[in-house]
């Protein structure tokens, strides 16, 4: 998926606090990764590796229903006031990917 795949043409602003957050949480999950990478490295237990990546998938989906519920929030409910129904099946076929 590239980056420019999912642009609309409303505005796209964030809020500065939810973007802090978000990135705060992206920041401990690529910790996790480079975690587990020394993990791999080091021949850490195979077992102790699945725990990680398990521990970082679930940050990571998290992290995922936070940018989806704020998206909806804002964007969505911006598009439909506007009657973008671009942005809205964008949206629906981003969160098709998603899932």
């Amino acid at each position: 998926m590239g980056q420019s795949e999912y642009h609309h043409n409303h505005s796209h602003v964030h809020d500065p606090k939810e973007k802090r957050r978000q990135i705060n949480r992206l920041s401990r999950v690529i910790g996790h990764l480079e975690y587990i990478k020394k993990m791999i490295e080091g021949d850490e237990d195979c077992a102790a590796v699945l725990m990680q990546i398990s521990a970082t998938r679930s940050a990571l989906n998290g992290l995922g229903k936070e940018i989806i519920n704020e998206h909806i929030s804002h964007c969505i409910a911006h598009a439909v006031e506007e009657g973008d129904t671009e942005a809205i099946e964008e949206f629906k076929k981003a969160i098709q990917k998603y899932l």
